[in-house]
């Protein structure tokens, strides 16, 4: 059985490291892994996305519209941007965060912060406070690494040995706070979870 996980955000979230992460564990953990990464205009802070599929074999590393198990956001307009790629019963998390693209800022469009937020509640997208998590830890950057965590804990893929993982692919200076938020994100997700029940 193929599980497919769609990653998207804005250039500079570290989305692709994120994914990397996740395909490095799930290599490890003996799963036939495929990823694919698409840029955009990444450096101008527009979509990035980062395709994952793993399972017994993977064919393709492509997810087709209506093919993802899961998306995980680490903007909020950008999900509901790539949400035709969710299975209907497919599950969203979703950074509470908002980056205004290029269009908003030179004002050409509104960011329809309120109606994004009515759709991502009617859509029951997990909402976490990874930003403002990550600013709390002390170093905003590893927003993506509470999102991985928080993905590790949704999928259940909490046996893989992450903390090598992440102490074998981060700077050794930086291996410490990424270990936090990546607990931070078990949590985060495990509150959501009581939350719900």
């Amino acid at each position: 059985m193929t599980k497919s996980i769609l990653l998207v955000g804005v250039g500079g979230q570290g989305t692709i490291l994120a994914s990397k992460l996740l395909t490095t564990g799930l290599m490890e953990a003996g799963y036939d892994v495929k990823m694919s990464e698409i840029h955009g205009m990444s450096q101008r802070g527009g979509s990035v996305s980062s395709q994952v599929r793993y399972g017994e074999k993977v064919y393709s590393p492509v997810i087709e519209v209506g093919g993802a198990d899961i998306l995980v956001s680490f903007e909020k307009m950008e999900a509901l941007r790539w949400l035709n790629y969710l299975k209907p019963q497919g599950k969203i998390i979703v950074n509470n965060y908002r980056i205004d693209p290029m269009p908003v800022l030179n004002g050409k469009a509104e960011y329809l912060a309120k109606e994004i937020d009515t759709e991502l509640d009617r859509l029951n997208a997990t909402m976490l406070e990874a930003a403002q998590r990550a600013v709390e830890l002390g170093n905003a950057k590893v927003m993506n690494i509470i999102l991985l965590g928080a993905l590790v804990k949704s999928m259940e893929l909490e046996d893989i040995n992450w903390e090598n993982i992440i102490r074998d692919n981060v700077k050794e200076k930086f291996v410490d706070i990424n270990l936090k938020a990546f607990k931070e994100g078990i949590e985060l997700m495990s509150e959501e979870a009581i939350a719900l029940a």
